[in-house]
């Protein structure tokens, strides 16, 4: 059996006679560019976060940047990321002029670890950026608390983790400001590349409407600096299609992680996620940890398991084999192995199992299956 990491096709063919009209549709009236198709996802997409504010840009990387342009980060100034997160997070710092500034995060969820934070603040700070990583939203309480003591910008990365909750609340409006990606693999993904800003704040969100378009309010009469982050009608109209299953979807990924904790929990040697108490896991990913045991030849325990998954026909992935703080590109910020431990242990020891809504039970069965067999459990 060949079990895919994502099988975006099985999702297309189940769609299919909604999403061609309406992208015939944008053909038709020739709305290329923004336009109503975009306009209707905007509103709908706000709709299910409870947020008052939407734009829809080119990009997750792009919404990254346009956050933290709108709030006016800049050169000299500082912006605190997690270590354990894609890059694209670090990008909207570093686009602004900004200096990226990791932290580790907490060894449970995954995620930015609110007491790592405090004691990396100085007086450059300007924002914590709250990555809701895999699908699980941050302990967004305590960071709030954070960025209230020491007046500063608290912004959520929502790319991972479309509808997912914090203490029933919605994420997008926890924070100042959030940024999503509709990249294809996401739970919520366009045809294409695309993005959303959202926010609550009425100033802000003009601001993010101008910057998307080369920072005009009214056409050719530039207000203030601005970029071409526009979303194409195309897209716009695909993710109005997919919006309407979304949660569909996403208790399709919670049946598959239920499944997974089921089969795998005599697993010893795997260390499978947990789902906060706060939370409502969306399972963009599911990351089991391989405990570390060095092998013949020296190679680690989950590189082995990797290779043993796919000559069984099963993909997988890893979210992400080198933290932020030791990639090349930040070599420059003096960061060095050992300084973010949990955030390193992931990198090394994670292992992202194939997960989407359509997954039969047959092929999470062989997933565990397989993983049972290179235990030999």
């Amino acid at each position: 059996m060949n079990v895919p990491f994502l099988d975006l096709k099985v999702q297309y063919k189940s769609i299919k006679d909604e999403v061609l009209p309406a992208i015939n549709d944008v053909l038709d009236n020739t709305a290329y560019v923004l336009g109503k198709p975009v306009a209707a996802f905007e509103k709908a997409f706000a709709e299910a976060h409870n947020a008052k504010y939407c734009y829809g840009v080119s990009s997750g990387t792009d919404s990254n940047h346009m956050v933290l342009w709108a709030l006016g980060i800049g050169p000299g100034d500082e912006v605190i990321i997690p270590a354990n997160t894609f890059i694209a997070t670090a990008w909207g710092a570093t686009l602004c002029g900004a200096k990226p500034v990791f932290v580790d995060c907490h060894n449970e969820s995954y995620n930015i670890d609110p007491a790592k934070v405090e004691v990396a603040i100085t007086s450059k700070t300007k924002a914590i950026v709250a990555v809701h990583l895999y699908g699980q939203p941050a302990d967004m309480d305590n960071l709030q608390l954070i960025a209230n003591r020491f007046k500063l910008f608290l912004v959520e990365d929502c790319a991972q983790a479309h509808i997912s909750e914090y203490k029933s609340n919605k994420v997008g409006s926890l924070g100042i400001a959030s940024s999503f990606s509709f990249y294809p693999g996401k739970n919520l993904g366009a045809y294409g590349e695309g993005g959303a800003v959202m926010t609550d704040d009425e100033n802000l969100a003009k601001k993010f409407k101008m910057i998307r378009d080369h920072g005009m309010e009214k056409k050719y009469y530039h207000e203030i600096y601005g970029h071409n982050y526009r979303m194409e009608g195309i897209q716009g109209a695909v993710l109005g299609v997919k919006l309407k299953h979304l949660e569909d979807w996403t208790y399709g990924r919670r049946r598959v992680a239920a499944k997974y904790r089921e089969l795998l929990k005599d697993v010893d040697q795997i260390i499978m996620p947990k789902e906060m108490e706060y939370a409502k896991h969306v399972y963009h990913l599911f990351v089991v940890q391989v405990k570390k045991q060095k092998l013949e030849g020296g190679s680690e325990k989950r590189d082995e398991l990797q290779k043993f998954l796919n000559e069984n026909g099963v993909s997988t992935g890893l979210h992400y084999p080198i933290p932020l703080h030791l990639q090349p590109c930040f070599e420059h910020l003096g960061y060095k192995k050992g300084d973010f431990p949990v955030s390193e242990q992931l990198a090394e020891c994670g292992i992202s199992l194939p997960l989407y809504a359509e997954m039969t039970d047959e092929q999470i069965d062989y997933v565990c299956d397989k993983i049972k067999d290179f235990f030999k459990i």
